[in-house]
């Protein structure tokens, strides 16, 4: 086609659609015309309408293909690739149709020729009703603008359908009538925790009735007033937010407000109006456009992003059409489970904390903004539950199992019976946990055991003295630069890491430098070849990029060496490899302790230094670095994975590497040797300390400090407590010279016959 603009072809094709719509002919007739205008139009061979109609997809007209498949050729939804349009609501744009692997010929239609193939879903009340589809010849990609001005038929199309009554109105409410049993539904855990309540939609679609203006200044006048609402309201629930002084859910908001304001996004909206669309259907328009970016977006900090940006857009769309009822500004009437296909940080805030029990996502993720706000309101969130809208209604009772990434809808009375014991049982157990944060984790031979907790916000510093934990042994400072839209200003992490120096008070807490990269990426700091990763978990993250982007280090060494004046710092390094790169580290904090103390500044009493050991390399030369190091600090989770060769993320090699095995006894054992001599403290900061059988192994192995989730603190406690370190290391060197058969076995069945709960 010619390379118009995107206003330009979605207006060419509004006109001659207008036209149609206007015209006294017959339904059938205007979809005759209306696949031939835009085909003259986008310069199309093939353009295709298919409808849904008794839950199949029907040809209903085609300009290209034979006409005799009109009203013949029908596809389930899923089938096909018009079928996979429809059931994912998503576009596709092939080069070549025949190498996707949905693709289904249909012999009567003759598109036995055609190559390149480009289709968009016809959506009414969040349903894909139809597909509208365009073929060439030659094989080639469609332009942006041809797919944007597809996006805008679809639109138009989605209301003609509708008013010439097409398609069963009653087949795209709802929910089936006869869905009325017991269901369980799996997600992603996204916060832990159990709740139960009524289901409540978090908001009913904004139906667009109009889509082509009348008068596109109006339009553009109705936006501009919309925008000026959402933004004063956006400003009021920031301000209002309670969750005490500072925190990272005051970032988040930030950013949000940030999106509010994007001038990029006010500068698309007024384009669609441009081509002919109402305010309502712009703003769809540009959403539609946002929904597809997101399916193309694998890096999952910016996803979360534009899930923000989607947020905003619902939040206009409502204002803009005068349809502001949601559960929130309705108000709850009891104990709710929310549901929603996402959320933004601004529109959880708006419901009652008090009988809000728990919130559950179609979509989600966990860096989302959503869920660091939820986490600090402490409400269970589970994410990517599929389908929500037709396997329940408002009102059903639901069950969420956070711990379990699991959600009961409509629950059996035994099952409801089980979930309400479970839950009372999980209170006593939390109750009896946090009564032990004044006990000291001492062995029954008198060893005492270190047990910090793991953090990286502001609101997890309170955990330290309701678990009674005896400080931070892993302070994240990543956390702070994956909420910010920007690189955190110095000031700023100055502010944070003072803020947690003086929450612990005189307990102690190691700062690790930002380890970003990997499955951590954050927007506005890219490669320099800007290249994609095929392995990013061994790739440039870490101290590599700190080491490389020296100014970054730079900056938070003067953070953390300013925020720790009159105080002991500690700080170690992620991702150590060789030890020249912890030398590296260790001179930058020192040449900004050289700067501070000419600037005449306060600074700390004593600085530590430690490294993080995750990759395997490092412990070949452990006997060159321990010298040089206050503590020694082991990553389990990336250890794991490097010495199996096994990504963790894997859902199918999740569970297939064991931490109890030979080899990771065997090679902490001689990590715990080698730097012994040393007097270095060794600390492990990984997931495996924080289940109590592993926690059992790592003292078997003689490691006496552990960092673990604040939740991990009473059972670990209560474990060590019951233990004799000699025994247990007695038993471990024995197993670890000859190892049985099941290690994990071995030791389950030695504690069990010691009465130490291991579960």
């Amino acid at each position: 086609m010619p390379m118009l603009s995107a206003v330009a072809a979605a207006r060419a094709i509004l006109t001659s659609l207008h036209e149609v719509m206007a015209s006294r002919a017959g339904a059938q007739a205007k979809l005759n015309q209306i696949v031939e205008a835009i085909g003259e139009n986008l310069d199309s061979e093939v353009c295709s309408i298919y409808l849904l109609r008794e839950g199949m997809l029907e040809l209903f007209a085609t300009r290209g293909l034979n006409q005799a498949a009109v009203h013949v050729t029908r596809l389930a939804v899923g089938e096909g690739l018009v079928g996979t349009i429809a059931a994912n609501i998503e576009t596709l744009n092939l080069a070549e149709a025949a190498a996707h692997p949905d693709f289904a010929f249909r012999p009567e239609t003759g598109e036995e020729k055609f190559h390149s193939f480009a289709g968009v879903p016809i959506v009414r009340r969040e349903r894909a009703v139809g597909v509208v589809a365009v073929q060439h010849v030659e094989p080639r990609r469609y332009e942006e603008v041809e797919i944007e001005a597809l996006q805008t038929v679809a639109m138009v199309l989605s209301e003609l359908i509708a008013n010439a009554e097409l398609i069963d109105e009653e087949e795209v409410l709802g929910v089936p009538a006869h869905l009325t049993g017991p269901e369980r539904l799996k997600g992603l855990t996204l916060v832990k925790g159990l709740a139960s309540g009524v289901a409540v939609f978090h908001q009913p679609r904004v139906t667009i009735e109009h889509v082509v203006a009348e008068d596109t200044e109006a339009e553009r006048q109705r936006v501009y007033l919309a925008f000026d609402k959402m933004r004063e309201q956006i400003d009021r629930m920031a301000s209002q937010a309670e969750f005490g002084v500072g925190g990272e859910h005051e970032e988040v908001l930030e950013t949000y407000r940030m999106f509010a304001y994007d001038e990029g996004w006010t500068r698309r909206i007024n384009e669609a109006i441009d081509s002919g669309l109402t305010a309502e259907a712009a703003i769809e328009r540009v959403q539609q456009r946002t929904r597809m970016r997101m399916r193309q977006i694998d890096d999952p900090l910016l996803a979360d992003r534009m899930h923000d940006l989607e947020d905003l857009s619902n939040r206009l769309l409502r204002i803009v059409s005068g349809q502001l009822g949601t559960a929130a500004s309705m108000g709850l009437k009891g104990d709710a489970i929310l549901i929603a296909r996402n959320l933004g940080p601004a529109e959880l805030l708006e419901y009652d904390r008090r009988r809000l029990k728990g919130v559950i996502l179609e979509e989600g993720s966990l860096t989302a903004h959503v869920v660091i706000v939820a986490r600090a309101m402490g409400i269970p969130v589970v994410g990517r539950v599929r389908g929500l809208r037709g396997k329940m209604r408002d009102g059903d009772l639901l069950l969420l199992d956070g711990d379990q990434g699991v959600l009961d809808v409509r629950p059996a009375p035994t099952l409801v019976e089980a979930f309400e014991a479970r839950f009372a049982k999980n209170r006593e157990r939390q109750a009896h946990y946090a009564a032990m944060r004044e006990t000291e984790p001492v062995t029954r031979d008198g060893q005492r055991i270190t047990v910090m907790i793991n953090a990286g916000l502001r609101d997890d510093m309170p955990m330290l003295n309701l678990t009674g934990a005896d400080g931070i042994g892993l302070f994240r400072t990543e956390f702070q630069f994956l909420v910010s839209a920007t690189l955190p200003a110095r000031e700023r992490q100055t502010r944070l890491y003072r803020d947690v120096l003086e929450a612990a008070g005189d307990r102690p807490v190691v700062f690790r430098t930002v380890d970003i990269g990997g499955d951590k990426v954050l927007p506005y700091l890219r490669h320099n070849d800007g290249e994609t990763e095929e392995n990013p978990a061994m790739g440039w993250r870490a101290l590599r990029v700190a080491l490389e982007r020296d100014g970054l280090l730079k900056v938070q060494a003067r953070a953390l060496l300013e925020a720790a004046g009159g105080r002991t710092l500690n700080v170690m390094f992620p991702m150590v490899t060789e030890p020249w790169e912890f030398d590296a580290a260790k001179a930058v904090f020192e040449s900004q302790l050289a700067f501070l103390k000419r600037q005449k500044k306060l600074l700390p009493e004593a600085i530590r230094y430690g490294a993080m050991l995750e990759v395997p390399a490092l412990a070949e030369c452990l006997d060159l670095l321990a010298p040089k190091l206050s503590f020694l600090s082991i990553g389990t989770n990336d250890l794991t994975q490097f010495l199996f060769a096994a990504d963790r993320a894997n859902p199918k090699l999740a569970e297939r590497y064991d931490w109890i095995s030979p080899a990771i006894m065997r090679f902490l054992r001689r990590v715990v040797q080698t730097v012994a001599p040393f007097g270095t403290d060794i600390t492990v900061c990984g997931e495996m300390g924080g289940r109590r059988l592993e926690a059992l192994a790592l003292l078997g192995l003689g490691i006496t400090r552990l960092s673990i989730t604040p939740a991990a603190v009473g059972p670990v406690k209560e474990l060590v407590r019951k233990i004799d370190i000699g025994e247990i290391r007695a038993a471990m060197d024995g197993w670890l010279a000859s190892p049985p058969h099941d290690l994990r076995s071995t030791l389950a069945e030695w504690a069990f016959f010691r009465g130490i709960e291991c579960d």
